[in-house]
Formats: structure tokens, sequence, C-alpha cells
């Protein structure tokens, strides 16, 4: 005998086999309205998969800004991508890849993500407040289908005792008729909660406290300084709540660099073993020395200060033709492989009859290839040689562009010593003298010394972000290795009934079981228990 879905008891009206209803256009459904799509929206935005999704979109979001040249770190870095690639700089421009980090779409994703797990958060902890004010469920009727399932000898005078035991062991515990329900494990969710808490925190403190820390960076030659104003930095970036007047009043001088390097082992002699810059720090009027090490910073007035690079600085000066001296500074190289092979670059807008730009080579130990050309053999000062390249013409200084101090645009030039101009380049050694060609004068290599790149880092955001990964590491911990389960305890015509059921993965719920049905059991048959197999009492 069939029967119509319509008339099926354990079917529910609206199931694809009912028939529709008269007034019921074919596929139209219930509408859900403005209120309905907001909260729909709502869900979908505080749900744990949107977040994780927001939280690898942020993390792929951060990874153009290591790639791309920043406004904020780089300036000339910028300038130099934009003029290198014209046809892209609409596509720079319309994401923001320049400005990565202060983007509207990297912004809207950290936003949307704190959203998130607010939303998601916020409600657990209403739930998990209420579960943890709840008394533990009921017993299940039939305790034999659950975990661990044995009977005890014992009857209902013995259930105070196993609500004892069951408080010892640490659960909450309540009696229903002739039995004992216990629940432990509400850290779990509590650990839970708190890893999410803490990555809100997170984001939170990273996201506010950085706006108010600053970054500075000076190149400093030895026995030179510099104090703790803007002015003073090559390079300074601020968070967007930075206040100048924040400033702590110091200053640092850099009195020597020493730089340790291998010699001992032939396979890597010249490598560097240890950098220590020694300096003299002013604060609040007094002076004392101190040392920075690579990844061992020095503390002044709360701000953390790094030596984050290092090279040679030759002592250059130019004579005119008459004699007079229009130019002595000491110029930094940058190195260019290990052997500390560094480019340089020097302009002299005024002082002689042509503007005249200087872009030059250092070998801290010079040896000559078979090419003819230079090359350094180590890194330290053991033949010290300068060849410079000379170009006179426009240096572009007025052009009202910047102009790295690091490079050398010859496009308006003409070259006079080196490279296709038919005479050798100016190649010198401390101490030397050379005529720059068209007589315009002379060039005297006087000494060369060290620099030393330090680093101002202010983060306030430090501290808190050490304590808040402790605590994530630590919920995290928690939230995995804590198991949320329940007992129960029933008196029967056969003795006592133990049985557990685990809210989520347990592996030891039976041997918490077996455990509880042991401490249960009268005193003898401990004892029994006890003894090695085929041994009496007696």
């Amino acid at each position: 005998m069939s029967r119509s879905s319509s008339s099926d008891p354990l079917r529910p009206g609206d199931h694809v086999d009912s028939p529709e209803p008269a007034e019921s256009a074919p596929g139209s459904g219930p509408k859900l309205g403005v209120v309905g799509w907001l909260r729909f929206l709502w869900r979908q935005l505080t749900s744990m998969r949107t977040a994780i999704v927001l939280l690898l979109l942020l993390a792929v979001g951060a990874i153009p800004g290591s790639l791309v040249p920043q406004r904020s770190s780089d300036p000339n870095g910028v300038i130099q991508v934009r003029a290198d690639n014209p046809d892209l700089v609409w596509f720079y421009d319309a994401l923001s890849l320049h400005d990565v980090y202060s983007s509207p779409w990297f912004s809207a994703i950290y936003i949307l993500l704190f959203t998130s797990l607010v939303g998601c958060v916020i409600p657990r902890l209403m739930h998990h407040w209420k579960a943890m004010r709840a008394l533990p469920p009921r017993t299940p009727a039939r305790l034999s289908r659950l975990v661990g399932f044995q009977t005890v000898a014992g009857d209902a005078s013995d259930l105070d005792r196993a609500d004892g035991v069951l408080k010892k062991l640490g659960y909450r515990t309540t009696r229903y008729g002739d039995s004992v329900s216990a629940e432990r494990g509400y850290l779990r969710e509590t650990g839970n909660l708190l890893f999410h808490i803490s990555l809100l925190a997170m984001i939170l403190v990273v996201g506010l406290g950085s706006g108010f820390g600053y970054n500075g960076q000076r190149l400093v030659v030895e026995g030179r300084g510099f104090a703790n104003t803007l002015s003073s930095y090559d390079t300074f970036t601020a968070g967007q709540w930075f206040d100048d007047a924040t400033l702590e009043p110091f200053s640092v001088q850099l009195d020597d660099l020493d730089v340790v390097y291998e010699t001992e082992n032939p396979n890597a002699v010249g490598a560097p073993l240890d950098f220590t810059a020694h300096v003299s720090v002013t604060e609040d009027g007094a002076e004392h020395d101190a040392q920075i090490k690579v990844n061992e910073p020095l503390n002044v007035a709360g701000a953390d200060l790094y030596l984050i690079s290092n090279g040679y600085a030759p002592r250059i000066s130019v004579r005119d033709a008459e004699g007079e001296l229009v130019y002595d500074e000491y110029t930094p190289f940058l190195a260019q492989d290990d052997q500390m092979t560094s480019l340089g670059v020097m302009k002299l807008p005024d002082g002689l009859e042509q503007q005249l730009g200087l872009r030059g080579f250092f070998y801290p130990t010079a040896v000559p290839l078979d090419t003819g050309a230079l090359a350094s053999a180590y890194p330290d000062l053991a033949n010290p040689v300068l060849s410079l390249q000379a170009f006179t013409g426009d240096l572009g200084l007025d052009a009202g562009v910047p102009r790295s101090v690091y490079a050398l645009e010859t496009d308006e030039m003409t070259q006079i010593a080196g490279g296709e101009s038919g005479t050798d380049a100016l190649t010198i050694t401390p101490g030397q003298t050379v005529d720059i060609p068209g007589g315009l004068g002379t060039i005297t290599f006087e000494d060369v010394v060290r620099y030393g790149v330090i680093e101002v880092h202010v983060d306030h955001t430090q501290t808190p972000v050490f304590w808040i990964a402790m605590l994530l590491v630590a919920s995290l911990l928690g939230s995995l290795l804590i198991p949320r389960r329940r007992l129960w305890v029933k008196a029967a015509p056969s003795g006592l009934e133990l049985a557990g059921l685990a809210r989520g993965e347990d592996p030891t719920l039976e041997r918490a079981v077996d455990d509880l049905a042991r401490r249960l059991r009268p005193r003898e048959a401990q004892a029994d228990d006890s003894l090695p197999r085929g041994t009496s009492q007696d």
C-alpha cells in the first residue's frame, strides 16, 4: 500500500517531493528582505571560515609591500622604479603599490578581519559564560551506549562518595536522583576564546601602536655623530600619529668601528666574523661610552640603536687650477661584493670652471687582473686604491628633481677620464695627487676611514606583542590539550554504572572511566587489583 509524500508523517511539508502550493510560482522561495540579507551577510562575515580567508588575504596583501619600494621607507627606490618603468606608473598608482600598508584595499582587509573576529568572539563569550554557570547535563537513560561503560559494586549509598571522588578529580558535579553527573574541561573553550582575543589584541596593538613609533637611519663616519632630531637623519619613517616633540634629546658619536675578518680558515678567508661600533652617547647632559653590535642593539632613552651596515669613506680633496680648495669631504662608498669593492659618487657643482662629477671604485686590497682592471682580494685595508671616472657638464641639480647622492646621471655630461673618453681613469692611492684632465685642477686622495649605518628604532608595541604572543601560545596549547568530558555514576540493581562522553577528540576518556571505577571499588577489591596476578592475599 503506497502513500503520497504529502501524507508521510516522516517528511517535512517543504520536502522536494512535496506538491507545490497552488499560490506559489515554480522555483519561488521565501524572500529575505533587507534585514534578512543584513543578518545573512553578518553571519557570513563573522564565520570562522571568513576570518581565516581574511587572515590569508592580509598575508598575501603584504607581499607587494616587500617587493615594491615603499614611499615611507625607500623614497629614492620609488623614484628609480617609476623612472625605469614609465609604462607601469598607472598600475602602481591604481593599486597604491608604493603605499601598500596605508592603501584603501589593505586597510579594508585589516578592518574586515578585525570586525570578523569581534563578531565571532563576542557571541561565543556569552555562550561560554552561560555554559560555565550551567549545571552538568542530566544522566542519560542508557549508560551502556557510552564510552567505557562498566559496573562496580555499590548502591545508592555510595553516590556521596562518588560525588566526592569526582570533585577531587576536578569535575563539577550535581545529583539527579539516583545518579551523579559530572563535567570538566571548561578551560578548553576558555583557551580557545583567549586565543582569538589575543589575536584581536595583536591586530589592535600592531595597528594602533605602530602609529606612534618611528624609524630613522643615519650614515655616520668615524669621528662624527648625529643628534636625535628630524634634520639629522638620512631617512626617517614615522607612524601617522607620531609627534616630533616626543623625540628624546640625545646624541651619538661613532668613535671607532671594528670589523674582524676570518684569517685562518683558507676556505673562508675574508668572511666577516664580528662588527663592533664604539660610540659616545650624550644623554641628559652626561656622556658615556657604549657599544653597538649586530643583533645587539643599544638602548638610549627608550630607543633601540642598531648597526645595520658599514663600509669605507675615502676622503677626497679637490683644488682648482689656482690651487684653491673647493672640495674636501669623506664620501661614503657602497660595497658591491664580499671583498668590499665599493662604488661612490662625488658631485662638484661649484668652485671649478665647469661642473664636475666623479664616479669611482674603491678597492681595499687592490690586485690587478689579467685584463688590466683592478679587483679587491681582501675586505680589509691592505692596499687601498681609488679609481675615478670624471665627467663635466650639467649635474642636473638645478632641475628641482630629487637626485640620489649615490648615483651620477651622465646623460647631459661629457666623460673626460675613464671609459670611452680616451683618457685612463684616475687611479690614486692615499696621499697621492693627480691632475684633472682639461686643466680644471687636481684631486688628492687624503685618507680613508670606515662608516657605519645606525638605525634608531622606537616601537611601543614590542613589549605588548611579546606578552600577547606568550598568551597566544599558552591559550592555543590549552585549547588543544585540555579535554572536555562528562562522566556519570548511576545506581542500578547490578551496582554502580559508570560511563563517559567526550566533547571532541579525547583518546584518554576510557582510561578516565577506568580510573574512576578503580577509585570507587571497595577497598578489598582495590587491594586485590594491586596484587600481582596468581598471588593471593593470604
